[in-house]
């Protein structure tokens, strides 16, 4: 076990401000902020776009969805319109130390907050800017999907249009794109003393992720797209089933031993001995699996229909299958209420909220999670921020908040 806190929060320290909303940005600060360092999330007065963004929470209206992915951090609220404020802006991103002066952000047409203009205040700046497109053009999750053709991949088989998954992936791979490129940049800095721009655009994360799994070049050396498989899984034998009582369980054989503890537990051997040897297949070799999945998959359903899932689940589970079972969010939360679920979820009072779900990052110092966190109020440290960093006063801060300049939290003022 480790009990060494440094090695669950190796950037204690390091400080970032991030002036960014909805995914992307807000993800890769979370990740950041989970492994020690000091997030200053900027937020408008009022709240960015992303505020009041659903989910909410019924209890009090508050966005689960903001909550959630800004746990860990600090929060500053400041008048982005107005030349004071974006002069503290400015300030805060550029401050001095061998810590600081690092910034996250996805504006468009703030030329004060530009690399050109920011790097001039501070010669060693690392920005990194997450973009929609790389030509500046405006994106989101659910238009880049789409348009690299993976809406035409997703949904049952027969389904006449597009099927847009609700997973927002590219935007999540983006945020740990940046927080990667940000590093890469820190660690440059730290060598050289140099400073960095980086740009992440959404939709080349998702374009270079498509190429980088081969899909694109399939579909340039066959000259056509990828069909829907519906659950089957793609070049392997992989296929959802439903047990006698309605329960639906995802089975996997990617590997010989997948298959032959499949074939083990439902008794199917000599069935697939014969099979083979009438289609002149070999089903201890993937593409044979995949070539022959609808085939396979007949052969395999009764076993399935004929029990119901308690049984399934044991005999699975017992035999070395690839398996899961099919659940709905609220599924998950539920079994979480019952028995605990996984250990990287977890249960915190959230201020302004309540006891609400939560996780702790998925990254492990030997066989151990760091802590937990909870999401700030908004613009919950302004006061704490300006005066730590720009040390000013108690009568300037007091000056700003009536000038409608700066803004703390409902809890805090």
């Amino acid at each position: 076990m480790v009990t060494d806190d440094s090695a669950l929060r190796p950037l204690t320290g390091l400080r970032i401000l991030e002036f960014a909303s909805f995914v992307a940005g807000p993800s890769g600060g979370m990740t950041l902020g989970q492994l020690g360092a000091d997030v200053i999330r900027l937020d408008p007065i009022g709240g960015a776009a992303d505020y009041g963004r659903w989910p909410l929470s019924d209890r009090t209206g508050r966005s689960l969805y903001w909550t959630a992915l800004n746990k860990g951090k600090r929060s500053i609220s400041i008048d982005v319109r107005s030349p004071e404020g974006r002069e503290l802006i400015v300030a805060l991103a550029t401050a001095p130390g061998p810590d600081a002066g690092i910034v996250v952000d996805n504006n468009v047409g703030r030329g004060w907050l530009s690399y050109e203009a920011l790097s001039q205040r501070r010669t060693d700046l690392i920005q990194v800017h997450i973009d929609g497109y790389a030509d500046g053009r405006a994106a989101v999750d659910y238009t880049v999907n789409p348009d690299v053709g993976v809406a035409n991949m997703t949904g049952p088989v027969d389904a006449a249009a597009p099927v847009n998954h609700v997973l927002p992936a590219w935007d999540l791979l983006a945020g740990m794109t940046a927080t990667t490129g940000l590093l890469a940049a820190l660690h440059r800095r730290t060598r050289s003393g140099e400073g960095s721009f980086l740009r992440i655009a959404l939709a080349d994360v998702a374009y270079a992720s498509v190429a980088n799994m081969g899909w694109l070049a399939e579909a340039d050396e066959r000259g056509t797209a990828r069909p829907r498989h519906g659950n089957h899984v793609y070049g392997s034998f992989g296929v959802d089933f439903e047990t006698s009582d309605g329960a639906r369980v995802m089975v996997v054989a990617l590997t010989v031993r997948h298959w032959d503890a499949l074939r083990t537990v439902t008794d199917t051997g000599k069935v697939f001995d014969a099979l083979e040897e009438t289609l002149g297949a070999d089903f201890r070799a993937e593409a044979d699996r995949y070539r022959y999945r609808e085939i396979i998959t007949a052969m395999l359903r009764p076993w399935f229909a004929e029990r119901p899932f308690t049984e399934v689940e044991r005999v699975l589970s017992e035999s070395g299958v690839l398996w899961s079972r099919f659940r709905t969010v609220h599924d998950v939360a539920a079994a979480y209420r019952a028995d605990g679920g996984p250990a990287i979820l977890g249960e915190v009072d959230q201020p302004g909220i309540g006891p609400m779900l939560s996780a702790r990052s998925p990254l492990r110092a030997g066989a151990e999670y760091g802590e937990y966190a909870t999401a700030p109020d908004l613009g919950e440290h302004t006061d704490e921020i300006l005066a730590e960093i720009l040390g000013l006063a108690g009568t300037e801060l007091g000056r700003l908040h009536d000038a409608g300049i700066i803004a703390g939290s409902t809890q805090s003022h």
